[in-house]
């Protein structure tokens, strides 16, 4: 039996039990990790998984169940008690299964049909740890190498049925440098679809030793009022605290700092924020969403201007809308809305053009902490990274503090155009003015 013969089973025994409308999901997956530190395999792990959730609806009233037994003599009970538990539940006036209209998935190449052994996971990190070793000064390297697969079945009562498959490879560096109490960490990463799309484990060795050499002696800057500028490794989570910013369930619950700023300008002209489920071997790309919807480009702010809400059935319905097709969800628990590879868009020359007239600001490398109020934008999170001097970098920098508000952090920034597709969440080099730097 296949896994969508499973889910039409079980939605089946859903509706012989009295439920009006449900909807099925079907996620089964392996996964093989592998460590290594100081020369020696610390952890090597195989793990398999099958989950299966059932969301049922008797009138308004919603409940999920789920079981990790896909088994179909086991579905009439599980059926049973999920319905039970709906009735016993209050209306929820916003529930029920999303619209659904017919498309056909696309191939979006989400499964690398090649599965690596464990021999070849050992000899990448060896590579990656090896090559961050290599240089004079390196104390201590842990390196991981990973692969995964899952495959993820949905189906729902109004006749949505689909499903694909996901493969992921990663390796993952963090190299330290110094002696006693001096010492500094620092990491690299790569993580894709596919093994072709993966980057050399020794030059992501080399990366991480060389980041954790330059933080050696950091010093502690004066507080003050200073221009701050984001590597692409933390210049990310800023495009995330926008997008947070708007996802439709803060929206509707009003908890968001641009519930109100529909239609008006957010970033400066020239920046966007985009989303696109269907990029061709995307980190998080997906052919549908977690409701059945047909998973579409999403351009959230347009040139500046807020564009869009992301939005799943439930959230959407609470502000008079539609689904644009970012309901994530698991096994256990309902639809929530998400985004999937996001990114900054619109920025224009170097990084070092960007911060070439800054006489002295913080170039910051790592974000610590997540300080950030959702309701009133309020930022404040600490960073760690290097002096920016006549435009140049300078010594490393730790036990910071950056604040603002994200509103008119947001208005301020001037990205550069050094764009890459790496994490799932990208933005280029940013830059923004006048913001707080608590140091010593």
């Amino acid at each position: 039996m296949t896994r969508l013969e499973r889910l039409d089973s079980l939605l089946a025994a859903a509706r012989a039990a009295g439920a009006e409308a449900a909807d099925a999901l079907l996620v089964t997956g392996a996964a093989l990790s592998v460590q290594r530190r100081l020369g020696k395999v610390e952890h090597l792990e195989r793990s398999e998984g099958l989950d299966l959730g059932l969301r049922v609806f008797v009138g308004r009233r919603q409940a999920i169940v789920s079981a990790t037994d896909a088994d179909p003599r086991g579905f009439q009970a599980l059926a049973e008690r999920a319905v039970a538990m709906a009735r016993a539940v209050p209306e929820d006036p916003l529930g029920g299964l999303g619209e659904h209209r017919a498309f056909t998935p696309p191939d979006l190449a989400l499964n690398d049909p090649a599965e690596p052994e464990a021999e070849a996971l050992l000899a990448r990190a060896a590579a990656a740890e090896e090559a961050a070793l290599s240089r004079p000064g390196i104390a201590s390297v842990e390196a991981e190498a990973g692969f995964s697969r899952s495959e993820i079945a949905l189906a729902t009562s109004q006749g949505f049925r689909g499903e694909y498959a996901r493969s992921g490879h990663s390796i993952s560096v963090t190299a330290v440098a110094g002696q006693g109490t001096g010492m500094e960490r620092d990491y690299d990463f790569s993580s894709a679809v596919h093994l072709a799309d993966l980057e050399e484990a020794a030059g992501l060795g080399r990366a991480a030793a060389e980041r954790a050499l330059k933080r050696l002696n950091p010093a502690r800057p004066r507080t003050g009022r200073r221009s701050v500028v984001y590597d692409p490794r933390v210049s990310a989570s800023l495009a995330g605290h926008l997008a947070g910013a708007l996802n439709g369930a803060s929206v509707a619950r009003g908890t968001s700092f641009l519930r109100d700023r529909m239609g008006q300008r957010v970033l400066p002209a020239g920046l966007s924020l985009r989303d696109d489920p269907l990029r061709p071997r995307g980190l998080r790309s997906r052919p549908f969403d977690g409701e059945g919807m047909p998973a579409a480009p999403l351009a959230l702010v347009e040139d500046g201007i807020l564009s869009s809400w992301v939005l799943d059935w439930r959230s959407a319905r609470q502000l008079g809308l539609a689904s644009t097709g970012h309901a994530s969800r698991g096994v256990s628990g309902p639809p929530s809305p998400s985004t999937t590879n996001l990114w900054l868009e619109g920025g224009q020359g170097t990084p070092e053009a960007l911060m070439a007239d800054i006489a002295e600001g913080i170039y910051v490398t790592e974000m610590i902490g997540m300080g950030v109020n959702g309701v009133t934008g309020d930022y404040s999170r600490g960073a760690a990274g290097f002096m920016i001097r006549d435009g140049a970098l300078a010594e490393p920098v730790s036990g910071i503090t950056i604040a603002g508000n994200l509103k008119d952090m947001l208005l301020r920034l001037r990205a550069a155009g050094d764009l890459r597709f790496r994490r799932g969440t990208d933005a280029p080099t940013l830059r923004i003015d006048d913001l707080t730097v608590a140091g010593s």
